[in-house]
């Protein structure tokens, strides 16, 4: 049979969820606790591969096994026993032999937050960007919406991705204030490589003046990346949720 998790994680800790030789992620964590929970080595397939130091609330991930030692439902609880405190499976169901994490995912939303204060605020350090000159949210916010519809997103993709097509559709794209911080909320068919972090950091340009808060079409119609913005840092970035039917 096959189980879907969700996975909350602080990712500050982590070199991504991807596992890897040289470094400790996410996956390899969740792995460690299922193979101690099921006494037999497990693996599993990620919905998302977030880089080092990105968190997330909806991660998803399948694995299999052939019977179920305990109810789906109590899985949480036992792996949580297995797991640090930085990371969370939150809930678990069964799916069917047929489904795929990543294959059968409709739609993500992520979210950036930008602490935008004069000094910086360590207990919210490793969750958020600190901006600490004066950013234009109504600015922003106007900008925002020039993301969504279909498009070709190449201006948004850092070197060293692998996407066969840079075209994506972004649902909805949206700026908002939460308990003094600068939220940048997107939902879309899927994302390149950093082109979250690089819509950010243009929509940062576009709050300090740097381009003109009408400039993100001229941009996404340049295809070119040094048009853009520059790469927000990953400590300030969460996926947030992985949608399917």
């Amino acid at each position: 049979m096959q189980c879907l998790l969700n996975i909350s994680y602080k990712g500050t800790n982590y070199a991504g969820w991807q596992r890897q030789e040289n470094a400790v992620s996410v996956q390899q964590r969740v792995e460690e606790a299922l193979s101690a929970l099921y006494k037999a080595p497990i693996t599993v397939t990620g919905a998302s591969r977030t880089d080092a130091g990105v968190h997330a609330l909806g991660q998803k991930c399948t694995f299999n096994v052939e019977s179920m030692i305990i109810p789906v439902e109590k899985l949480p609880y036992a792996l949580n026993t297995q797991l640090p405190g930085d990371i969370a499976v939150t809930w678990a169901k069964e799916v069917t032999d047929d489904f795929h994490p990543i294959f059968d995912a409709k739609n993500k939303t992520y979210v950036y937050k930008i602490y935008n204060g004069e000094f910086r605020n360590p207990l919210i350090a490793e969750i958020s960007w600190h901006v600490y000159y004066k950013l234009n949210f109504c600015d922003m916010a106007h900008a925002a919406r020039y993301y969504e519809g279909k498009h070709n997103f190449s201006a948004f993709c850092a070197a060293g991705g692998s996407a066969k097509t840079h075209e994506r559709e972004i649902y909805s794209a949206k700026v908002f204030e939460e308990n003094g911080i600068i939220c940048f909320e997107v939902n879309g068919s899927g994302f390149l490589y950093n082109m979250v972090r690089i819509m950010t950091g243009t929509l940062m340009y576009a709050g300090s003046g740097k381009i003109d808060k009408d400039s993100i079409p001229d941009i996404i119609a340049s295809m070119d990346r040094k048009q853009a913005g520059i790469t927000a840092p990953p400590n300030g970035l969460c996926l947030k949720e992985v949608y399917y039917e």
